[in-house]
């Protein structure tokens, strides 16, 4: 599986050639999450992947809390056992973006995604 960081994520996404998954309880996602993300609060399905990312060739990028969750791990290594072929994890995840200033998008961010 491969790691990307803040700086990489970034990049693919002002590409917009990906899909961004947060693997956190709804709760936690519609609070505050990354813009341009969807959600994966439990355990991932053959069907609700196909839903998230429909094209098994697309970049999947997994996220979580931060480094000290293994939720985005376990959402990538269920990605690729599921036939996808670019599955890359943001370790640094909420806490790392959070650090950096950037903005969040749901209910308890200043900038509401669009």
């Amino acid at each position: 599986m491969q790691r990307i960081n803040r700086d990489q994520l970034r990049v693919l996404l002002e590409a917009g050639d990906l899909t961004l998954v947060e693997a956190l309880p709804e709760a936690r996602y519609e609070a505050e999450h990354l813009p341009g993300a969807v959600n994966l609060p439990g355990e991932l399905t053959a069907d609700l992947a196909a839903r998230l990312a429909p094209d098994r060739n697309q970049t999947v990028v997994t996220y979580c809390s931060g480094p000290s969750c293994g939720r985005s791990r376990v959402a990538a290594a269920s990605f690729g056992r599921l036939g996808y072929t670019d599955v890359r994890v943001y370790d640094g995840g909420k806490a790392d973006w959070a650090q950096a200033g950037l903005p969040f998008a749901g209910s308890h961010s200043t900038a509401q995604a669009s």
